[in-house]
């Protein structure tokens, strides 16, 4: 079975697909009878190129490595360049786009829009943007239905540890009362450190340096990174329609060294975590520092890791830990999904 690919967006994710497609394409085909062909790439910054019967990943990867872009991709019969990413979308031949743009978590867009394009022509999608699943849930989901097609995105709540499919196949069943996560890297890494002595400009500025964090990083620090996937995790997996405005967001900016001292001397560990609790009221859904039990699978997290618990009426909690980003691990929730659709039809 052939799957073919649109790739929208080829930045480190894009490009770490690629990879994972030559180094574990064969043994994709002997072990699931699946072949996934990229048909087409579309970058608002490198070009795009669309070959019906499939690009040449070796000579693609080549050309970014050397160039920067796809410009200098050798010309073929039947190369097309210089679509646009919905127009590649309309296009193209794929059964799947996978959409990795830089989406603006404020508006969802381009991502929204590109859902919306490969829905009505009848493509599924595999994303591992937030945006659009926070901002846009309902309307998106609807729209795959009304088209009967598939629209999956493990990769954006922990990258490729399962915490959305963990819930929606493993622990099925189960009432799930309460969700509580680490679900940002950057100031997990930052709370370890202050807890070595380090200040929090300090702190900040060190996971800048490892690359855990953003020259801007409001996203971490405020909280606004974990808001969005409590919202993807609310919808998804609890299927409360919850709203931006319906979360109580504090993020660490204002953490000081005597807060972490304060902890230590109760016994506890500073965390930002992220919660939904279903109440009588409704759901509790907040994101904020918390001082945990050392006894909680959660104090034990350290560095830039995530894990995210599930309280359940049957299995009791479950707690999974696993990496929150990285190119390799996102790649992998791109592949997962794929498959997935392929194992489903």
């Amino acid at each position: 079975m052939t799957h073919k690919l649109d790739l929208i967006g080829f930045g480190g994710v894009g490009q770490g697909f690629v990879e994972i497609l030559r180094e574990k394409g064969q043994q994709l085909k002997a072990a699931n009878e699946i072949e996934f062909k990229i048909v087409s790439i579309s970058d608002l910054y490198k070009g795009s190129l669309h070959h019906p019967n499939g690009l040449c990943l070796d000579t693609v990867m080549k050309t970014v490595k050397e160039t920067g872009a796809l410009y200098d991709y050798p010309d073929t019969p039947g190369l097309v360049r210089g679509w646009s990413s919905e127009e590649t979308i309309t296009n193209s031949n794929a059964d799947s786009v996978v959409e990795m743009t830089f989406t603006d978590v404020q508006t969802g867009q381009p991502a929204i829009d590109h859902c919306t394009v490969a829905f009505t022509n009848k493509k599924n999608i595999v994303m591992t943007n937030k945006g659009p699943v926070a901002l846009a849930y309902d309307r998106l989901f609807s729209l795959a239905k009304e088209n009967g097609v598939k629209w999956l995105f493990e990769g954006s709540v922990m990258s490729g540890s399962p915490a959305l499919r963990l819930p929606e196949l493993t622990l099925t069943g189960n009432d799930i009362t309460e969700i509580r996560g680490i679900l940002n890297g950057t100031t997990n890494y930052m709370f370890m450190r202050m807890e070595d002595g380090l200040t929090y400009e300090e702190a900040l500025r060190e996971a800048q340096e490892k690359g855990f964090a953003e020259a801007d990083p409001t996203a971490d620090v405020e909280g606004y990174d974990v808001l969005y996937k409590i919202l993807i995790l609310a919808n998804v997996v609890l299927g409360y329609p919850l709203k931006r405005e319906d979360v109580t967001c504090k993020g660490i900016a204002n953490m000081t060294t005597n807060d972490i001292k304060e902890a230590k001397e109760q016994g506890r560990r500073w965390k930002l975590i992220g919660s939904l609790k279903k109440t009588d009221q409704g759901l509790l859904a907040t994101v904020q520092p918390e001082m945990v039990s050392l006894d909680d699978p959660l104090a034990g997290i350290s560095g830039a890791m995530n894990a995210i618990t599930y309280e359940c009426d049957l299995s009791g909690p479950i707690t999974l830990v696993g990496a929150g980003a990285g190119i390799k691990e996102t790649g992998f929730a791109v592949l997962i999904d794929l498959i997935h659709i392929e194992r489903t039809k």
